[in-house]
């Protein structure tokens, strides 16, 4: 099969890290372990350079959907249905605006992986490694997916001692200590006195 003009230009880079020690076995797996760092690395790269990129658009919509359910909440306890169904309406569709958000993230995530498994399934597609004691084999892909799993764990345990995501990781935790909290729906309700409950 006739490799892609992309991968031949990558190609030369990749390989070089399957041909570090001369035994096939070791070299495969050391060369599959780099290349899901690097896809690991470069989706934790991506998924937070989208993350600043489009951070007052997400700001934004976390607002817009908190400003509806506030005022739905409001609604709610005033007893206006309308009102309460027309700002819920809103609220929904902020919060959908912003769960979509979070979906495009992940995939900024998790491009790498595809490209990685792309490459090895034009170098290694017809690989096969035998299962100890069972009728079945793991191909290329699925020694990617163990040793990217692998690589996560240990990416991880160091991810945060690192300046430049434990830079992020601040960013993020100002969203779950942030001073504003949105209303519930019971904060309209009259309290209910503990001699009432009996």
């Amino acid at each position: 099969m006739e490799m892609h003009p992309l991968w031949m230009l990558v190609d030369p880079y990749i390989i070089w890290f399957y041909r570090l020690t001369g035994y096939a076995f070791a070299d495969f797996l050391l060369g599959t372990f780099v290349l899901a760092w690097i896809a690991l690395l470069v989706g934790e790269f991506t998924i937070s350079m989208v993350f600043l990129v489009s951070k007052q658009r997400i700001d934004a919509s976390t607002e817009e959907s908190r400003h509806y359910q506030d005022l739905s909440a409001e609604a709610l306890s005033a007893g206006d249905k309308e009102a309460y169904r027309a700002a819920n309406k809103l609220a929904n569709d902020a919060f959908g605006k912003s769960f979509f958000m979070q979906i495009a993230l992940s995939a900024a995530f998790l491009w790498p992986v595809f490209v990685a498994l792309a490459w090895m399934n034009q170098r290694f597609a017809e690989l096969e490694f035998p299962l100890i004691f069972t009728d079945y084999a793991l191909g290329c892909v699925g020694v990617f997916i163990v040793l990217y799993v692998a690589a996560y764990l240990i990416f991880k345990k160091i991810k945060y001692k690192l300046p430049y995501f434990r830079w992020i990781k601040t960013i993020l935790d100002s969203y779950q200590s942030g001073p504003v909290e949105a209303k519930s729906f019971t904060d309209g309700l009259p309290a209910v006195r503990k001699d009432e409950k009996r």
